[in-house]
């Protein structure tokens, strides 16, 4: 019988040699990503005060140690919550927030909360008086004026939420009634000089002829402060929004982000314009009035200019 003739093995296609380098540089370009991203997450955990450790896993397994305490665990929480944020590639963070049984929204207040506690030194105090985590995260949006109104109260720290937020609204009501008085006061007692002619008498007890326009212009600096914390609520409420935009809408979003940042900088300007020219104002008028400190023996003077208008 004759012998069959011996198969030979079919040759496997040749590696697609020109492929590697491609290959090659996408896994370049991803360790480039990654170092970025552990930069940023460096640099924002020294702005914040994140001494831990910066992985995702280490960082997951804090938050979820973090969420059993307090208030002081909602801004440990948050200051991993943003470190998180920085290391997680763009679109995952939503979905490492939701299965660490977050709320994108909640996960969102916790951030805004740690960010501006450690820029706020009100806010930090608050921080160790509030022992109710819903009651302070009702304090993160206010402004400086409110922080502080709120810090010298003797029971903030037994309010609850609801109570926080009636107080807040109740101080709010008072500062600007306060500042109406103060309006109304002025104007009259202007309305009343001009009407009698009064000259002012030698005698006049200076210290309080003037505590009407000093208290006045305490009230103006409350609202130079008001109007700039309303632009941060602004900015940051933009940004809340944007968390939850779906991604099939995100390039409209960030499009039309171009014209609110537009408007934030024209904002900014017109106030960066008007208090340059009152502080070039005041430094050539009341400036040279301001207290002048000796050494602790010298004891403390003034230095007023006699020329002055």
């Amino acid at each position: 019988m004759a012998r069959k003739p011996t198969e030979t093995p079919e040759t496997p296609a040749e590696v697609d040699m020109p492929a590697l380098p491609a290959a090659a540089e996408a896994v370049h370009q991803l360790d480039v990503l990654h170092a970025q991203q552990e930069s940023a997450a460096r640099s924002l955990a020294q702005t914040i005060g994140y001494t831990g450790t910066l992985t995702v896993e280490a960082l997951e397994n804090e938050i979820r140690f973090y969420q059993r305490r307090s208030v002081e665990s909602l801004l440990e929480v948050g200051k991993r919550l943003l470190v998180l944020k920085e290391l997680t590639p763009h679109g995952e963070f939503d979905g490492r927030v939701q299965r660490l049984g977050f709320a994108p929204r909640s996960a969102q207040r916790f951030m805004l909360a740690a960010a501006k506690a450690a820029r706020s030194a009100n806010l930090a105090a608050l921080a160790t008086q509030v022992k109710n985590a819903s009651a302070f995260l009702e304090l993160i949006t206010h402004d400086e004026d409110t922080l502080r109104e709120l810090r010298e109260m003797d029971d903030v720290d037994r309010m609850s939420a609801s109570q926080l937020r009636e107080t807040v609204r109740n101080l709010r009501g008072d500062l600007q009634a306060r500042d109406d008085v103060l309006n109304r006061t002025h104007k009259d007692l202007v309305k009343l000089q001009v009407q009698m002619g009064k000259k002012i008498a030698a005698d006049t007890d200076w210290p309080d002829a003037l505590a009407p326009i000093e208290d006045q212009i305490a009230a103006a600096g409350r609202k130079v402060a008001q109007g700039l914390s309303e632009m941060e609520i602004c900015r940051v409420r933009i940004f809340e929004v944007g968390a939850h935009v779906p991604s099939e809408q995100r390039v409209k979003y960030e499009a039309a982000l171009e014209h609110v940042a537009v408007l934030y900088e024209q904002a900014l300007e017109r106030a960066e314009a008007k208090v340059a020219k009152e502080r070039r104002t005041y430094e050539q008028t009341l400036a040279d009035y301001r207290p002048i400190e000796y050494g602790p023996d010298e004891g403390f003077a003034t230095a007023p200019r006699l020329d002055a208008a």
